[in-house]
């Protein structure tokens, strides 16, 4: 939640043209091009999974979260590791950017209101927008990208991927031949 008596510190980062940020307190780091594991059968944004400090946790594509016009195949991007908290559910994330800006601070009252997009577009997950010279950085509240739905279907994609990791690593512990018992040869 933004507070007006002290500054608050946010992360900026670009998505195609636009510019988001998101408060620092929900990053816990900025990874760069990551090999992302496919899951079948999960809606488009789902980019895959990744390992991340010996969790599997799922990776969002942004660009198809937030509608965007599609990243180009071998653009490069980095994945910005979020922390949420989705009505009492925490979880880790990914989420796919094309670059990461700065860390910026600013208080309440620099925070212009999101204007009304029309009755049926939720703009709930948008804390309101920051005025640059030419355009808006977009602050976003992370915790409210996603609803419940999502964040549930998330979790299941990192959970079935997990079991379905060990289980490989399972059968490849017992298929690799053991070398116990032989010596190392050394050259004379």
């Amino acid at each position: 939640m933004i507070n007006a008596k002290k500054k608050n510190t946010f992360l900026s980062f670009r998505i195609g043209k636009e510019t988001f940020a998101v408060s620092v307190a929900k990053v816990l780091e900025v990874l760069e091009k990551q090999y992302i594991t496919e899951v079948p059968n999960v809606p488009d944004y789902i980019e895959g999974v990744i390992n991340f400090r010996g969790k599997i946790i799922p990776v969002i594509d942004t660009r198809l979260k937030f509608r965007l016009p599609k990243r180009a195949e071998g653009e490069k991007y980095v994945v910005i590791v979020f922390d949420l908290n989705v009505e009492g559910k925490k979880m880790l994330i990914g989420a796919m950017a094309d670059s990461v800006h700065d860390v910026i601070s600013f208080d309440e009252t620099s925070i212009m209101d999101v204007p009304e997009m029309g009755y049926s577009y939720n703009t709930d997950f948008l804390l309101g927008m920051l005025k640059n010279e030419t355009s808006f950085t977009m602050i976003l509240d992370i915790d409210k990208v996603f609803s419940k739905e999502e964040v549930s279907l998330l979790q299941q994609t990192g959970s079935e991927t997990h079991d379905i990791h060990a289980e490989t690593e399972l059968v490849e512990a017992v298929e690799k031949p053991t070398t116990k018992g032989k010596k190392n040869k050394q050259s004379t």
